[in-house]
């Protein structure tokens, strides 16, 4: 809605007093609707949306109005070394949550010979952004984004607002903000009334890439579509698209089809004894996941282990649990040394099995019975008893014979996988302590974070990209991106004061992954 003069002009900015008239006729409409409707609810309530939308951009204006006159403006201003004069009043148009609304504001002209840029005393006062659209409207219509795709969202939303952003707004806000995302985590403040012993999960997840020659497709130039028929109907469209492109080469046996880049998670939460003397919990569950190297995702779960004041010389109870990389074990030696580290029971039980099969017929008792006896074994800590059992199996098994090469394998590989990790294997002292045995937590969140909204079918990301998904949903599963979405707008506020320039939320281009803990 374009709100004018009574006489039709838009050229000039409606006053406060025509915009009250505006209003009051608005709002009686509203009143007559209710008064004298015939019609069913249905029909009634479908008219009373586009009224109630319609009241709403009078009120905006009107709104907008107020504070313009209210607003002062200096003959000559200073700021970051440039000088501004007043100007005449710039329309702007603004998409809102009730629609499109214009209004007029007091613009200063940088003095300057060639320049031609210049400030908005309104819009820095109102906190308003460069974008067309309002940063309220443009959060949510992100918000949207992080549990459908893009243009779900904008469809969805189109279902509650009369205008909603284009999917390429929807996709560049969710940029911008992934631009805030790192100083976020980094500044935000530890959670109170933790536990007083800290469980740390970590795992990874791929999501489906582009490759050189999709990603070439994207970026090249592109040509002339044929007409194939006169109505240029999508069938043939299509057909002469993937005509362009040529056969795709079959893969191979064991090609993948989807090119994953492998994000890590880190899952955090704390227990607290209780009287009984057990460990309840998880408090204050705080999640983290990103594309960058697995070294920079231990450096962040280090930074936040001592912002809740569980650090080396806190003395504090820290769990480690991991899924038996050998990357990972690394990197828990550097960044989190004072670590109780274990490897989830799971992943050992799997191996078990692994060697159960091989020595008794799949799916019989006796390989359902030796398993679960080495897993009471394990529970017992009983580590080293299984290895010596392993080694014994492994000597008894002849070198020759039908199929005996295959047993050999798969019980060398098994034994070397647990001599290695036996000091990840006190599963007794995690049973006595009521710690963690496994990474249900931290394999939950690779699922609901990653794999609901990146890991599709058709889907190809750029990690740059889909980093500012995934680090957007882990903010919003730790119930922080209110305040996260205030934080963005507080620090685009701050960048505009000191450059002295109306910034923008949305990005065309995303921002680096992060290098946190990199090495020089």
């Amino acid at each position: 809605m374009s709100l004018v003069r009574n006489d039709g002009s838009s050229d000039v900015p409606a006053t406060v007093a025509e915009l009250k008239q505006q209003f009051s006729s608005a709002a009686r409409e509203i009143e007559s609707l209710a008064c004298t409707h015939t019609g069913d609810f249905k029909s009634f309530e479908q008219k009373l949306v586009q009224a109630a939308w319609a009241l709403a951009r009078v009120a905006i204006a009107l709104f907008f109005a107020h504070r313009q006159q209210r607003c002062v403006v200096p003959a000559r201003l200073e700021r970051a070394g440039r000088t501004f004069r007043p100007a005449p009043a710039q329309p702007r148009n603004l998409n809102t949550f009730f629609g499109v609304v214009r209004y007029w504001r007091t613009y200063l002209r940088e003095v300057a010979e060639g320049e031609r840029s210049g400030l908005y005393p309104l819009d820095e006062e109102l906190g308003l952004t460069g974008d067309r659209v309002s940063f309220g409207l443009l959060v949510v219509a992100a918000r949207l984004a992080l549990k459908l795709s893009f243009a779900e969202a904008r469809s969805t939303l189109g279902l509650f607002v009369p205008s909603p952003p284009s999917t390429e707004v929807i996709e560049q806000t969710v940029l911008g903000l992934g631009r805030h995302t790192a100083a976020w985590f980094e500044s935000a403040p530890a959670p109170s009334d933790d536990g007083d012993a800290l469980v740390i999960q970590i795992d990874s997840k791929g999501a489906p890439t582009a490759t050189d020659s999709e990603l070439s497709r994207r970026r090249g130039k592109r040509e002339k579509q044929p007409k194939r028929c006169t109505k240029r109907c999508q069938r043939h469209r299509g057909r002469a698209r993937r005509g362009k492109y040529g056969k795709k080469p079959r893969r191979n046996k064991g090609d993948k089809s989807k090119n994953a880049k492998m994000a890590t998670m880190v899952v955090m939460f704390t227990l607290r004894r209780g009287e009984d003397g057990e460990r309840h919990g998880p408090i204050n569950v705080w999640r983290y996941a990103s594309f960058a190297p697995k070294r920079h995702a231990f450096a962040v779960a280090q930074r936040e282990a001592n912002k809740r004041g569980f650090g080396p010389e806190s003395g504090k109870l820290v769990q480690l649990v991991t899924d038996g990389d050998n990357d990972l074990a690394c990197y828990a030696k550097e960044f989190l040394p004072h670590a109780l580290h274990s490897i989830d029971v799971m992943h050992v039980v799997e191996k078990l099995w692994s060697v159960g099969e091989c020595l008794y017929r799949e799916g019989t008792a006796q390989c359902a019975e030796w398993v679960e006896a080495r897993k009471d074994e394990l529970y017992e800590g009983k580590a080293n008893e299984i290895v010596m059992l392993l080694k014994r199996r492994l000597d008894q098994t002849p070198k020759t014979g039908p199929g005996n090469k295959g047993k050999r394998q798969r019980l060398h590989d098994v034994l070397r996988y647990l001599e290695k990790r036996l000091d990840r294997l006190a599963y007794d002292k995690l049973i006595a302590e009521d710690l963690e045995l496994g990474t249900g937590a931290v394999e939950g969140a690779v699922k609901n974070i990653i794999g609901k909204r990146c890991d599709h079918g058709g889907m190809r990301w750029i990690k740059e990209r889909v980093e500012a998904v995934v680090q957007l949903r882990c903010i919003e599963v730790n119930g922080d991106f209110d305040r996260f979405a205030e934080f963005a707008h507080r620090r685009l506020q701050a960048q505009a004061r000191s450059d002295a320039v109306i910034c923008r939320l949305q990005s065309r281009e995303p921002a680096a992954l992060p290098t946190l803990g990199a090495v020089a």
